[in-house]
């Protein structure tokens, strides 16, 4: 099987503190993995290692066959993300916001307008391509984000909580798009705090106090800690 990422007590410390201790998996290419626990668990600064964007204090990592350590501008161009907050600029158009994103990832200008045709139309945001991204409400904000960070085409996509602050039913057309990319043989690493949302993942690892406390599927995991929701698989690690 191919192991698009991976990690062998992978660890990051702020001086004297330890935001992520010593953690080791793997997610397979075309995976939904989901990466959840509280805020403050050390979900983030571990995407963010896996994105170029923090250097590791110790341990070993990989993303799509690069070393986290060494090769951290080449994951960049191999990789899509979307951040935590809303991650396009609110004071451009929506064809000016997917313009910019696709030239810093280096697309040609041919390939761009390509793109960006597909996008809007895919989108249904033919109609409001000019409209500021303040105007769009939130879970299309969210839709063109994402759809943004696969316009190269990457191997793997990093979502940081994608979906807080959406009411329900956009969480699950989003989730939609996210099923759609892994089709397509996209790998997605997805944060949240959302439990629900971690029955929509292929495999799940959970966190508390930097640790992975808990790995496999979602069905797996209620089975071994006896209980019907992945809330209360939550509950039981947090409490321990």
């Amino acid at each position: 099987m191919d192991h698009v990422i991976t990690s062998n007590n992978l660890t990051k410390k702020f001086g004297n503190f330890t935001a992520v201790d010593r953690i080791s998996f793997s997610v397979l290419k075309g995976e939904i993995f989901g990466f959840l626990g509280a805020n403050g668990a050390g979900k983030t600064t571990v995407m963010k290692m896996f994105c170029g964007l923090l250097s590791p204090t110790g341990g070993e990592g990989s993303v799509a066959g690069l070393d986290i350590f060494t090769q951290r501008e080449k994951i960049k161009k191999r990789i899509g993300y979307m951040s935590q907050r809303f991650s396009l600029y609110e004071d451009l158009t929506v064809s000016e916001n997917i313009t910019f994103y696709a030239g810093i990832y280096g697309l040609k200008k041919n390939d761009i307008k390509e793109k960006r045709e597909a996008l809007t139309e895919r989108l249904h945001l033919g109609d409001f391509q000019n409209n500021l991204i303040s105007s769009l409400p939130l879970g299309w904000k969210q839709k063109l984000a994402f759809s943004v960070a696969l316009i190269h085409s990457p191997d793997i996509v990093f979502l940081d909580e994608p979906t807080g602050g959406v009411d329900p039913v956009t969480r699950r057309q989003f989730w939609d798009l996210i099923y759609e990319a892994a089709r397509q043989g996209v790998t997605i690493f997805v944060t949240t705090h959302y439990m629900d949302e971690a029955e929509y993942c292929d495999r799940i690892s959970m966190m508390v106090d930097g640790r992975i406390e808990a790995l496999g599927k979602p069905s797996e995991l209620k089975t071994q800690f006896g209980v019907k929701t992945m809330n209360e698989v939550f509950l039981k690690l947090a409490r321990k």
